[in-house]
């Protein structure tokens, strides 16, 4: 099975509940960080508060990563305080079986010869 990674950008303040979606998907690992994009320049600029936003980042088995991204996309929709932007990167370098087990969340993974 294939894996990708999944970044999405949400406000700061959803990044709980962004993070148990992506979790419910098989997602093992995760990492999140702040981010700051140019529109945070833009509204400076013209005296407008921007919202803090967060990048939350995670490595999902390529079957599970279509229906997480339609996860994704009608959370997105609810309102404004659940709006994101979200995508998929082929993750195409991984050493080692067990490490590979555990970023697909396979069970069934046997050791290394």
């Amino acid at each position: 099975m294939k894996l990708e990674v999944v970044v999405a950008i949400v406000h700061s303040e959803k990044t709980a509940y962004y993070s148990s979606l992506i979790q419910a998907r098989q997602v093992n690992f995760q990492f999140q960080m702040p981010v700051k994009g140019t529109t945070h320049t833009i509204l400076n600029y013209l005296g407008l508060p921007d919202r803090p936003k967060t990048l939350v980042s995670g490595v999902v088995r390529a079957d599970e990563a279509e229906e997480l991204m339609d996860v994704l996309k009608e959370n997105f929709q609810k309102g404004k305080d659940y709006k994101g932007v979200a995508f998929t990167i082929p993750f195409s370098s991984m050493i080692g079986v067990l490490p590979y087990g555990f970023l697909s969340n396979e069970k069934r993974v046997m050791e290394e010869a």
